[in-house]
């Protein structure tokens, strides 16, 4: 009977303790595992720059991230180069307009770059113009369609590029290689440090002349971005081979063109710092399908 008794009192006190217990924990104590979570967090977003930030209209530099921007006069026309040097491969991203794939899915290049937070941003390839062609992006293929003579950057995710042509190998084998972004627009300006065109190579039925973007590599991840304006009294624009020329004496390993005309647009540090043009009468903007841009 006494032990009886004594279980009895022992399973009560237990009882009752558990029951405070699970009432204090449920209505008054605060959660541990949701501070846990919420610094977790905090560490993660601080050690994208947990370094001082120093930024001003040519310059930024981060731990991760560091950009020179210089201007030129050449050929009566302005040009803004972009020198990037990068910590990891990580930092050079793409963007989509709208985060969507689709032919007419627009934006202007500054409203993609503000959406992604990027600090520095040139437009890409707008693959949306053309029915085929390669589109290879954040290692998610949405085009496999090949065009022939169709020359492609491919971004791999150490950061190197390679120039292909889509007719000698397929996308599918390029992603399994590492390719993380692929472009399709050209041509390739630079191999090897060599000139890869000639006066006499155009876009299409492109003028001479043109606002252009192109996108470099100097050596391991240190890349270049060029903009040039064009088609106004101010700044005539440039040809291939003047591109060309001009990323050959930056001592660029590998340059390929990307779309120029109205689409050519540099945005740096919160702001578009090109004139961008469609016909020379009005500087603005022209929506296109995505970006290339540095930033976390």
């Amino acid at each position: 009977m006494i032990k009886t008794r004594k279980f009895n009192i022992g399973f009560l006190i237990v009882l009752t303790s558990f029951t405070i217990y699970t009432l204090l924990d449920t209505f008054v104590l605060e959660n541990s595992y949701s501070n846990v979570k919420k610094s977790s967090s905090i560490t993660q977003t601080s050690t994208k720059s947990s370094g001082e930030i120093t930024k001003n209209e040519t310059s930024y530099e981060d731990d991760n991230i560091k950009i020179e921007l210089k201007t030129y006069e050449e050929y009566n026309t302005k040009i803004y180069v972009a020198d990037i040097t990068l910590s990891d491969a990580s930092f050079l991203k793409t963007a989509l307009a709208k985060n969507s794939y689709g032919k007419n899915v627009k934006e202007n290049t500054s409203t993609i770059a503000s959406n992604n937070n990027a600090i520095l941003a040139i437009n890409g390839d707008f693959y949306g113009a053309q029915e085929r062609g390669y589109v290879l992006r954040n290692g998610v293929i949405y085009r496999n369609t090949a065009r022939s003579n169709q020359e492609d950057l491919v971004i791999y995710e150490d950061g190197s590029f390679e120039i292909i042509k889509e007719e000698d190998v397929s996308l599918e084998s390029l992603l399994e290689k590492g390719a993380y972004n692929v472009l399709s627009f050209g041509p390739a300006l630079i191999e090897n440090y060599n000139i890869s065109v000639t006066k006499n190579d155009e876009v299409g039925k492109s003028m001479a002349s043109n606002p252009r973007t192109l996108i470099g590599m100097i050596d391991n991840l240190h890349y270049v971005f060029i903009v040039s304006d064009g088609r106004t009294s101010e700044s005539e624009g440039l040809s291939l081979y003047e591109l060309a020329t001009l990323a050959q004496k930056l001592n660029i390993k590998t340059a390929y063109n990307l779309d120029g005309g109205g689409s050519s647009t540099m945005y740096f540090n919160g702001k578009v710092i090109n004139n961008p043009t469609t016909s020379g009468r009005n500087i603005s903007e022209r929506s296109v399908s995505d970006i290339v841009y540095i930033g976390y």
